[in-house]
């Protein structure tokens, strides 16, 4: 690739350096740009031909699946597309309502529907190369001009007359299919690194289910050569004790900038970490120093447990363990219990022990409340746990945990920066 100084992108291929400017157009002077003859709720079926609605398009741009799949009959669409006309191949379906602005390209002969007013129907009839007509649409000067047309103070939409004004700018036709390509390619690489991650965040989940013992078990269906001993049943009360109070701070009390100890809040639980609370880096805030001497008696340490007792979901209960510097850390606001080892464990196991679906499953049962769900101190203590009584047996699983957690860590910075080159490239390829 080149860089350009002309009427064209930043960043170019070499083939192209010397090709003409690009050509300003709006998309209305280049094809009809509509929507659909109506279709009510009272006409979908469970097969048939496809019906889409604009969030079913945010859901196939983030790569999953709908929450369900909508049909009409064959017989509705053919007698509507006789008045609409028929999606083909190279057309552009733009979501006009919610999540605006998001395209999908229309790839193959299939027919389909979709609701009017929600969708902009751009019938490209492949003027355009599809591929490129699609990357120009995620773009920073489409999505701008998207947002900017949208209004302001109001319920944003994205309109066909709206779609009708929007500017694109275009290269020659086989300028289009190298560009339209390349980030083809790029979302393929992208892609495979999303499987390659959730196959092993699946693996994960799998051995969480298969290495500790299921309810009223005393050994794991899966386990280490050389371990054979049952493993000990207690109630977590009597693991466990609960020697910290939780702390009230304002927020002129804390800062991401410095200090000697980090305030965890709930949140942090449930949104920051998975089963281990390190590395904190500007994640979590500190005390400011002129307050720290008031909570030193709740310092925590390295092997406690930090509970989140609510959340508006199944995640209440989640828990991390601590591993971090020697008395760097304090829990803050509601909604924390913290847990401490009455003896010695081996570093990682309780961490992963207690976010396993083996030992979760048993607060799902013991939870309160509605619209936030929460579970009390007393209810967690009367909980039954599961250990091996040998130490190498407690270290060969959290470090087995540990290790397959970094490797979900390698591979979503992998996906995260191949994500930003996307990006990078986007706001340079295209004008």
């Amino acid at each position: 690739m080149s860089d350009s100084k002309k009427n064209a992108p930043k960043r170019r291929f070499e083939e192209f350096s010397n090709a003409n400017d690009w050509e300003q157009r709006k998309l209305g002077g280049l094809m009809n740009i509509t929507s659909v003859k109506r279709i009510h709720q009272s006409d979908w079926t469970d097969k048939g031909v496809r019906f889409l609605r604009a969030r079913d398009i945010v859901s196939a741009s983030k790569g999953k699946n709908p929450s369900e799949y909508l049909y009409i009959s064959k017989k509705l669409y053919d007698e509507h597309s006789k008045i609409s006309g028929k999606v083909g191949v190279g057309d552009l379906l733009v979501t006009g309502v919610g999540s605006i602005g998001i395209p999908m390209l229309i790839k193959h002969e299939e027919p389909l529907y979709f609701k009017d007013g929600n969708i902009i129907w751009f019938q490209n009839k492949k003027n355009i190369d599809g591929g490129f007509f699609y990357y120009s649409f995620n773009s920073h000067s489409i999505q701008k001009f998207i947002r900017d047309s949208a209004g302001i103070g109001t319920v944003g939409t994205y309109t066909i007359d709206s779609g009708g004004k929007t500017p694109i700018y275009l290269p020659n036709k086989k300028e289009q299919q190298r560009i339209g390509t390349f980030f083809k390619q790029l979302d393929n690489t992208i892609a495979l690194h999303q499987r390659k991650l959730e196959k092993i965040k699946a693996l994960k989940t799998a051995y969480l289910s298969e290495m500790f013992p299921a309810e009223g078990e005393l050994k794991p269906r899966r386990r280490f050569a050389g371990f054979t001993d049952d493993w000990e049943q207690r109630k977590l009360m009597s693991v466990f004790e609960f020697p910290v109070s939780t702390n009230s701070l304002s927020r002129s009390q804390l800062n991401y900038d410095n200090g000697e100890i980090k305030s965890v809040h709930y949140g942090d639980i449930l949104v920051n970490y998975d089963s281990i609370l390190e590395i904190a880096k500007d994640r979590i805030p500190f005390i400011t120093n002129g307050v720290i001497d008031k909570y030193k008696p709740n310092l925590l340490e390295n092997g406690d447990l930090i509970f989140a007792d609510a959340a508006e979901d199944e995640t209440v209960g989640k828990a991390v363990e601590v591993d971090g510097k020697t008395n760097e850390y304090i829990v803050a606001g509601l909604h924390t219990i913290v847990a401490r080892p009455r003896r010695k464990m081996a570093k990682f196991f309780w961490g992963y022990y207690i976010n396993s679906s083996i030992y979760h499953n048993q607060l799902l049962r013991l939870m309160q409340g509605t619209k936030v769900a929460s579970i009390s101190k007393s209810n967690l203590q009367k909980t039954c746990i599961a250990y091996p009584d040998n130490f190498a047996e407690q270290q060969k699983l959290g470090n087995f945990f540990k290790q397959l957690d970094n490797t979900i860590t390698l591979h979503q910075r992998k996906l995260k920066k191949l994500q930003n080159i996307k990006k990078a490239y986007l706001n340079e390829m295209f004008i």
